[in-house]
């Protein structure tokens, strides 16, 4: 057996510890247990029940190892938050504090050529979010999201809706510029989203609007192409999220305006909003 794994697990756990503690996060619980099969029910009744909810699996081994009877599985619904979501409930948090915990940041590469950290803009119990990729040239330049060409688009889009720009509220990803605007790499998005998650649990909007792959991927956590998931609702802590193309991908494939304002008039549906007439971006 290798002897240095338990001690490199070790040191991963100190570091995340270490890391939380940067964002003034010091109290983990561990998730509840969960429920026990009531012993009341006989043998015979208990297996069919088992059967019945798919709780026969295999041990690992293979498809002829032999079987147990699994744990039931529990409702996500009403269920107690996982460590990590705990770790992000910042006791007396406020959106003032996580721009002050940002406050000259060094977390990662990207800090060496910003000209601004981009923290977030617009209504502080907005309930609608716009979740972007990250600052470009010219939200570098004046410490706000979305102020350039892509802005200027979504500012359109925001008041097809029927909406203003300070009625709802507009960050990203990651708050710092990546050089060139290249995609942001994974460690500088997992570095920069326990920030965005502080944003979204100090707002509590009732929609997200991921805008792009990046901010799609990076809030549902998978790797899969935005074609394969837009405009489609998802669950997200408490709120409804769906993701659409970026504004920026409309200015170079301005055919694809027609889909991204069938999901904004979803988001519109849910949150009961009725556009102005002959508005449309």
């Amino acid at each position: 057996m290798d002897s240095g794994s338990p001690t490199s697990s070790k040191e991963k756990l100190q570091s995340w510890l270490h890391y939380y503690e940067d964002l003034g996060i010091r109290a983990f619980y561990r998730d509840r247990a969960p429920q026990q099969v009531p012993m009341e029910a006989g043998p015979s009744m208990t297996k069919q029940k088992e059967r019945e909810a798919g709780g026969v699996v295999a041990v690992a081994g293979g498809p002829d190892a032999p079987t147990h009877t699994a744990t039931p599985k529990l409702q996500l619904t009403g269920r107690g938050p996982s460590l990590f979501e705990v770790a992000e409930r910042v006791e007396g948090d406020s959106l003032a504090r996580i721009c002050g915990d940002l406050a000259g940041c060094t977390r990662c590469k990207l800090h060496h050529r910003r000209t601004n950290i981009v923290f977030g803009v617009g209504n502080p119990h907005a309930e609608l979010v716009f979740v972007g990729e990250g600052p470009g040239h010219d939200e570098d330049l004046q410490g706000v999201p979305f102020v350039g060409r892509a802005g200027q688009l979504l500012n359109q889009m925001i008041q097809a809706m029927g909406l203003s720009r300070d009625q709802v509220y507009i960050a990203n990803v990651v708050k710092c510029r990546p050089p060139e605007n290249r995609t942001p790499e994974k460690d500088e998005i997992a570095t920069c989203l326990p920030f965005l998650f502080r944003q979204l649990t100090e707002i509590s909007p009732k929609v997200v609007v991921c805008l792009g792959s990046v901010a799609s991927q990076a809030l549902l956590n998978t790797n899969k192409s935005i074609s394969h998931f837009r405009g489609q609702w998802f669950d997200f802590r408490g709120a409804k999220l769906m993701a659409t193309y970026h504004p920026a991908y409309l200015l170079r494939n301005p055919h694809a305006k027609p889909e991204v304002w069938a999901d904004l008039k979803k988001v519109m549906a849910l949150l009961g909003l009725t556009p102005p007439r002959g508005k449309r971006a």
